[in-house]
């Protein structure tokens, strides 16, 4: 019975879900997802093209926006997300890759935290292991392989930081257009 079960859990996930998140309505990508993630908080706008493995690993705050073609990996660890959290456009994060020392092409896993009140721009790619502080920044195409600390602007590839932000984040994020 748990193998069916396995093999209806991978359908789904690998098969059926991009296809669901190809519909134009909230209501019916948010029930299904409902059912896949661990939580989805209230107000929290997940865009169309959104892919995730293991999503019962995944937690997603309130009030945060997940913009369309985001991928998530719960593979590894837990990933949470807190709230307020903008994850811009085709953004990839990984709680699993190969190591590249290992000499039989062998895993490394973590966790992935990312804070309340993070923004983190397009096409940033966020690697096992690592912590997003509260109120960070992570400029475009920028690649995380190490914790960033509350209030920075990081960027690069590894991202650093690059600047401080310096608001007193009191924003609750609300961002749901039509046909999105």
């Amino acid at each position: 019975m748990i193998k069916y079960l396995k093999y209806i859990l991978y359908q789904l996930t690998y098969n059926i879900l991009p296809l669901i998140m190809q519909i134009p309505s909230f209501a019916i990508r948010h029930a299904i997802l409902r059912l896949l993630l661990k939580k989805i908080g209230k107000k929290t706008s997940i865009f169309r093209g959104f892919e995730c493995i293991a999503g019962s690993r995944i937690s997603i705050g309130e009030h945060c926006v997940i913009n369309k073609n985001v991928f998530m990996d719960g593979r590894g660890g837990n990933l949470t997300i807190g709230n307020n959290v903008d994850i811009a456009r085709e953004v990839n994060i990984w709680t699993m890759e190969h190591d590249v020392h290992d000499d039989l092409h062998g895993l490394k896993c973590g966790e992935v935290t990312i804070e309340d009140h993070v923004w983190i721009a397009s096409r940033v790619t966020i690697l096992p292991g690592v912590t997003i502080g509260q109120g960070a920044v992570i400029a475009c195409g920028s690649v995380v392989t190490k914790d960033i600390p509350p209030r920075v602007i990081a960027g690069g590839i590894p991202a650093k930081i690059i600047g401080q932000r310096n608001n007193q984040l009191k924003y609750e994020l609300y961002y749901r257009p039509l046909f999105e």
